[in-house]
């Protein structure tokens, strides 16, 4: 079987309905493994919050494509340094804040080809790393870093004090 042609580019305007759809798949990951954090069908980003991304350079937003322009999947990034910081180095750092394969798209190696382009960013960048944070639960996502080479930075921890809203009824 042939490789399927997938182009890796900066996200434009017009692909902000397809955008929108990809984030209500991730909404939907996040609120089946944390239904106390995350709540169904609420949007990560308004309309006007997303063009706001999309026009900033601090904030690129990498997207897949196949060959007809159809988005197959996203990576959100955000340029991250601490300059003159008492404790951190002034390191020039990309962080990945969401990346989305289409579910129906998944086992094609487009998640692969993104998170290659988002390393391929960084560097033409001259960011010293690439890091990010997957939420507990999202064993798939942690197993697909770890996979190409991400090791755990910190981990983050908590203790719930109240019972889930759901068990309030």
């Amino acid at each position: 079987m042939a490789q399927e042609a997938i182009t890796i580019r900066r996200a434009e305007p017009k692909d902000m309905p397809r955008i929108n759809e990809l984030l209500m798949q991730v909404e939907l990951v996040h609120h089946r493994a944390r239904p106390d954090l995350f709540r169904h069908g609420g949007r990560k980003y308004t309309d006007e919050q997303l063009s706001a991304i999309l026009a900033d350079d601090s904030r690129p937003i990498l997207v897949a494509a196949d060959a007809d322009d159809r988005l197959m999947g996203y990576a959100f990034c955000i340029f991250q340094q601490h300059p003159d910081d008492n404790i951190l180095t002034d390191i020039k750092t990309l962080y990945l804040d969401d990346l989305c394969v289409d579910e129906a798209l998944r086992g094609r190696h487009i998640g692969g080809a993104l998170y290659q382009a988002v390393l391929n960013y960084a560097r033409a960048n001259d960011c010293y790393n690439v890091t990010l944070n997957v939420w507990a639960g999202n064993d798939r996502a942690q197993q697909f870093y770890e996979s190409r080479g991400m090791h755990p930075q910190k981990i983050g921890m908590e203790t719930i004090l109240k019972c889930p809203l759901s068990s309030r009824q």
